[in-house]
């Protein structure tokens, strides 16, 4: 009897070289964990007491497919407040069950197997996972390193094209690199996007965690109401919220209908006390907001004076979100780095190469993490790339050595 198999389409998804990672720290004790985006701070205690306050009153039934009308609401109201953009709350905003899903649920919408999109990388790995879920053809085209900033190769974009294109990926602030793209960038590539007709996805999720401003600017400040332009945001990384799962979609009326017929046949809407508690997080959160960056921008800078003592390290610039992409000389084996990393020295770091095109020859740290596990996961990758250096240097004199002789 022949054996059933499984989708093509889901055998042509890679493991999250992350989560592979990481499950081997799961079973290790004492580990500095720095390779997943999240902060080790708890969620404030607001937003738990709203959740606990909805529980109470009842709020533990279904909602609209969309998600409760008094979220989407608050955020159309952030909107108008952080970018002075005006959304409709009943027709341009759904409710997700996290970020992931939003971007689920947009890719979906807009792909067909055998589309083809373009992802900007190194970028987080579940967009291009999600392209291809749709039997759809992801194709990365890497961010280029210019000095200390990464800028976008539109020229590598065009050349990239074909008649299969549908749609164009892209995070900023980004994940894992914190290049933000500029405004005369979103101009660039939503001019890009309705020269050859293709929706254009951005990924804000990480807007709020901006070091030159209140906020990153987002796409929609740039494009008109009928423009193929969807966001996608959590409110996972703003609001110490990574275990609720919470997020939402923003675009044209026509997607976000779809989308929202769409919620009912993969999560029906995010758990309704979960939203409430994201009303909460958008109505009272903006203190919170700034001292987290305020922790943020301190980390950071003791990060990059760590890193840019170190042997061999190349350090680009962020600008928001809350990682570094340092490059590391002669790094070929991104994911064996880190491996050897974590058994050790008990340090977790991201490889690279699990964000795509680019990203080999660099390892993602999050720095969100508190000092007391910052400092010390410094102090032991550096001595472990000098360790490195110096084996590579001994390594190099035998060979002369050898050379020699002959």
């Amino acid at each position: 009897m022949p054996q059933s198999q499984l989708a093509s389409s889901v055998l042509q998804v890679p493991r999250s070289r992350i989560r592979e990672l990481a499950n081997i720290a799961f079973k290790m004790d004492g580990v500095l964990k720095l390779y997943f985006g999240e902060s080790n701070l708890p969620t404030p205690q607001y937003i738990k007491d709203a959740a606990a306050r909805a529980l109470q009153e009842g709020f533990t039934f279904y909602t609209h497919n969309a998600g409760l009308p008094s979220l989407r609401q608050a955020i159309a109201e952030k909107y108008s407040e952080l970018h002075n953009v005006k959304l409709n709350p009943e027709s341009e905003i759904v409710v997700t069950a996290s970020g992931v899903q939003a971007l689920n649920v947009a890719i979906r919408c807009v792909l067909d197997p055998g589309d083809e999109a373009l992802l900007l990388t190194p970028a987080w790995p579940n967009a291009s996972a999600i392209v291809r879920l749709c039997s759809a053809l992801p194709r990365e085209i890497p961010l280029v390193l210019h000095g200390t900033r990464y800028r976008i190769d539109f020229e590598a974009l065009q050349a990239s094209l074909n008649s299969r294109t549908r749609l164009l990926v892209y995070t900023s602030p980004s994940n894992p690199l914190g290049w933000v793209a500029t405004e005369a960038e979103q101009e660039q590539l939503l001019s890009f996007c309705r020269r050859h007709e293709l929706w254009l996805l951005a990924d804000e999720v990480y807007e709020r965690l901006y070091y030159r401003g209140s906020v990153a600017p987002s796409i929609f400040r740039k494009c008109h109401r009928d423009d193929a332009v969807i966001v996608a945001h959590s409110f996972s990384k703003s609001y110490c919220m990574t275990g609720w799962r919470l997020g939402w979609v923003a675009s044209r009326q026509d997607l976000a209908q779809k989308a929202t017929e769409m919620n009912e046949f993969i999560i029906s809407h995010a758990p309704a006390m979960v939203q409430k508690a994201g009303e909460a997080a958008l109505r009272e959160g903006e203190s919170e907001i700034s001292a987290m960056v305020g922790r943020l921008k301190d980390n950071l800078t003791f990060c990059q004076s760590a890193l840019t003592s170190m042997p061999g390290v190349v350090l680009p610039e962020p600008e928001g979100a809350f990682y570094l992409f340092p490059k590391i000389e002669g790094l070929t084996d991104s994911f064996d780095f880190c491996k050897r990393l974590l058994w050790e020295t008990r340090v977790g770091l991201a490889p690279g190469v699990a964000f795509g095109n680019g990203g080999e020859g660099s390892v993602r740290i999050c720095y969100a993490a508190d000092r007391s596990v910052l400092e010390p996961a410094m102090e032991r990758l550096a001595i472990f790339l000098e360790r490195g250096c110096e084996d590579l240097a001994e390594t190099a004199k035998r060979g002369l050595g050898e050379t020699a002789k002959r």
